[in-house]
């Protein structure tokens, strides 16, 4: 997966490309699977933290089926309005989720919907839920980059530090056709992701009594931090005229997460709620 050099460098990842094995016309890809293990620990994270806050696992597992048909299609169609010139050519390929192209803010979007829909029929408090959710997105996230690597899409800027990743010629964007080696993007943020799971879990289990809604509210503001200096180094953000819609979002997620954490904490207030979990 990664190739160890002289002292000058400490490695250079190289993907071993996108099928892990083919059987005739059935293929197993890396991107599926790790979108699959995500799914399988994130579930098994929400439950076990569930149990800290008086919520049976049952509702969490309900629930997981509610985000991944929220959040999935979402994330995809987030994707594919962003790079319709492109998609319109090709309205066969729209579907073709396996080989990469989801967007995270997309899949956020879509879950907070099926969260919210969920809660109401459930009768159980939407930032209760979501709390119990954001270690698990998060440790989701950390793993899905490395789809990126094994798609070797999602890299940043060419690169001569002592650690950087190589991409195939037919992976390079035209502009840099002549450069091998790039930014491993992936990495940066899946280490981040890491950390902010580390910080979420950090208060679960610091501030039992913290007030609802806290832990999403701070993931929303340290993934965001990360994303956005970390997207300023990619080649192939989507773009909005000259904005990068990634740095946009996550803006815009840093603000409401500081008010909402000082809506919480300076004003001394509760989250409007769908209700009260007791």
């Amino acid at each position: 997966m990664f190739v160890h050099l002289p002292p000058t460098y400490w490695a250079v990842f190289t993907s071993p490309g996108p099928e892990i094995f083919r059987i005739g016309s059935v293929v197993i890809r890396w991107y599926g699977v790790l979108i699959a293990a995500a799914i399988v620990l994130g579930l098994q994270l929400s439950q076990h933290l569930a149990t800290y806050r008086r919520i049976k696992p049952d509702v969490i597992s309900d629930l997981a089926m509610w985000l991944v048909i929220g959040a999935i299609p979402c994330a995809r169609l987030y994707y594919v309005l962003f790079q319709w010139e492109y998609y319109s050519q090709h309205l066969d390929q729209v579907a073709t989720i396996w080989r990469g192209g989801i967007a995270i803010h997309g899949a956020i979007l879509g879950g907070m919907l099926a969260a919210t829909i969920f809660s109401r029929l459930n009768k159980v408090s939407f930032w209760q839920l979501a709390d119990l959710v954001a270690p698990s997105l998060i440790l989701g996230q950390a793993i899905g980059r490395w789809g990126n690597f094994f798609n070797s899409e999602a890299f940043g800027d060419p690169t001569d530090l002592p650690w950087k990743l190589f991409i195939p010629t037919g992976r390079r964007p035209l502009a840099y056709r002549n450069s091998a080696y790039f930014h491993p993007t992936f990495l940066y943020e899946s280490v981040w992701n890491l950390m902010v799971l580390g910080i979420l879990l950090a208060l679960f289990f610091r501030f039992p009594k913290a007030k609802k809604g806290t832990l999403f509210l701070v993931y929303a503001v340290t993934y965001s931090l990360g994303r956005l200096w970390i997207e300023g180094l990619r080649t192939d953000s989507l773009m909005l005229g000259p904005l990068r819609i990634a740095q946009v979002v996550s803006l815009i997620g840093i603000g409401i997460g500081l008010l909402g954490l000082s809506w919480l904490y300076l004003l001394k207030r509760s989250l409007p709620d769908t209700k009260q979990a007791s």
